[in-house]
């Protein structure tokens, strides 16, 4: 819908003309209302006093690039095929109820914005960095900020929205009335503008998005839930690169969503941000992935992102609800502290300990030995780009300035690491005890998709699967396709046993 302001002005006397087939005054007052109501009228969005509320449904600017609200409410009405559940739960989203058990109107990651008279919703930051965990597979399902997203179906969502963009059912005379049912109230004037703007600029929208994106979805292993490419759709949209020019080691680059707990330390000790350590500055990683969910250089809304950015310097995980034996800790933390600790922190017991020569520093990879693929995606020609975003935006304040191409992944703090599984950047791993494996005795395919806790190898249930075969519930995860490898981080693997065992017990407490 992004281009609907230019195309507005030119053709309001025409929808105008069309409604009461008139010359003269008649005309230029309907065009009057019309202009009033979808392009003369205030921008506007939703605020939220409280911090939490803000970070779930709160605009970060990125509703220019999205999709009109009632098509949004109208799609599970069209498409109930594709939205089995009657809403996008279907495709992962997590729903809130109120105080009186209904259903929140929208899902969590989607706000809104009214942008020429017409309100429109997508994506802010608690999309991808909100989870859910079940500590017993009967015990209550809680909803947790800054964890991974677990349950969000990435590739299923933006295939679901641009493969509709050709559907007949997309069309005006089927949308306007899925719209009205859904609970939209439109009077003539509105289904004129609908029928003869809205819905033909949203269609060509979405069909060259789908044009953009098409060759990835198609070309790319299914992401399955909790993952996402990060970088890739960026090239196609942000910096309009065809998929079929990208080099073949930079295809494919899909990795789990990240936690966003405890940011303070990670600025103050200037750690090297996202899962292959591009970039130490907060602020550039934030605006980044704002870009990523949506907003342009010049749709931002950078109080709103600085008012998430300052709540999360001090988000904390809650504390791990496993009880392992005290005895075992104790002769797991010392495994762990001979270990681990110089790379990765420790946890105390007042909290995680943000120290470590290596902690927060980029690990070649010819020395861990991870699956590459993400590594590969980012490149320095994308590196390149993104330093001329926010050139001449506000005198440059906004520059991008730290971004790199690094030749490995970061040494990441374990805070809140009960809520991180699977393990590795593409989350490979299941759990903590697979981890300490040897990389060929590590499970070759396991269900994801569960956010129940398995209290005895840490993370979560993960039973085996065979890949290609239907499953009722969850996604196969089959580490022999490309960017899913488990191969790498032999780190503790030629422990014994008994130390394994001590070591996963501490772990547990993180």
């Amino acid at each position: 819908m992004a281009k609907q302001g230019g195309a507005l002005g030119r053709v309001i006397l025409v929808i105008a003309a069309i409604l009461i087939g008139v010359p003269g005054l008649a005309v230029l007052g309907i065009g009057g209302i019309v202009a009033w109501r979808y392009l003369l009228r205030p921008e506007s969005t939703p605020t939220y006093t409280n911090i939490v509320e803000h970070w779930k449904y709160g605009s970060i600017g990125s509703e220019v690039t999205g999709l009109p609200y009632w098509v949004w409410k109208a799609l599970p009405v069209l498409f109930p095929e594709k939205l089995p559940n009657g809403d996008l739960s279907s495709i992962g989203l997590l729903y809130e109820t109120d105080a009186s058990g209904n259903k929140l109107d929208l899902p969590i990651g989607l706000s809104r914005r009214t942008l020429q008279g017409v309100e429109r919703a997508w994506f802010n930051c608690a999309l991808c960095h909100t989870g859910t965990v079940q500590k017993t597979a009967d015990g209550a399902r809680e909803i947790v900020s800054g964890m991974p997203s677990n349950n969000l179906d990435m590739h299923g969502l933006i295939a679901f929205v641009v493969g509709i963009s050709d559907d007949p059912r997309l069309a005006p005379d089927s949308l306007i009335p899925a719209m009205k049912k859904a609970g939209a109230k439109l009077d003539l004037i509105d289904e004129a503008f609908w029928r003869f703007l809205a819905i033909p600029v949203l269609r060509e929208t979405l069909l060259q998005q789908r044009a953009n994106l098409e060759p990835l979805l198609a070309y790319q292993p299914v992401w399955g839930p909790g993952r996402v490419d990060t970088f890739n759709p960026y090239k196609v949209i942000q910096f309009h690169e065809k998929f079929d020019d990208l080099t073949e080691a930079e295809k494919v680059g899909v990795s789990d969503f990240p936690t966003t707990f405890n940011q303070r330390p990670r600025g103050d000790q200037n750690m090297e941000l996202h899962w292959d350590g591009n970039n130490p500055s907060l602020q550039e990683r934030n605006l980044s992935a704002a870009l990523g969910a949506g907003v342009t250089e010049t749709s931002v809304d950078h109080p709103a992102i600085d008012r998430i950015a300052e709540w999360l310097l001090d988000l904390r995980p809650a504390p791990s609800p496993y009880t392992p034996d005290p005895a075992k800790v104790e002769a797991g933390k010392a495994v762990y502290m001979a270990q681990c600790a110089t790379c990765h922190g420790f946890q105390g017991p007042d909290g995680y300990v943000f120290e470590g020569e290596y902690l927060g520093k980029v690990e070649p990879n010819a020395k861990l030995g991870a699956d590459r693929s993400r590594l590969d995606s980012y490149t320095q020609k994308l590196r390149d780009y993104q330093l001329t975003l926010f050139k001449d935006v506000d005198g440059g304040k906004y520059q991008f300035r730290h971004f790199r191409k690094t030749d490995g992944y970061a040494n990441l703090p374990l805070d809140g690491l009960w809520l991180r599984a699977p393990y590795m950047h593409n989350g490979s791993v299941p759990t903590l005890a697979d981890l300490l494996l040897p990389p060929e005795q590590r499970p070759k395919a396991f269900l994801r998709g569960s956010d129940v806790l398995d209290a005895e190898k840490g993370g979560f249930v993960a039973p085996a699967c065979v890949p290609g075969e239907k499953v009722e519930k969850g996604f196969c995860y089959d580490t022999s396709v490309r960017g899913n490898g488990n191969g790498g981080h032999l780190y503790g693997t030629d422990l014994s046993g008994s130390d394994k065992d001590a070591l996963v017990a501490y772990l547990l407490t993180f």
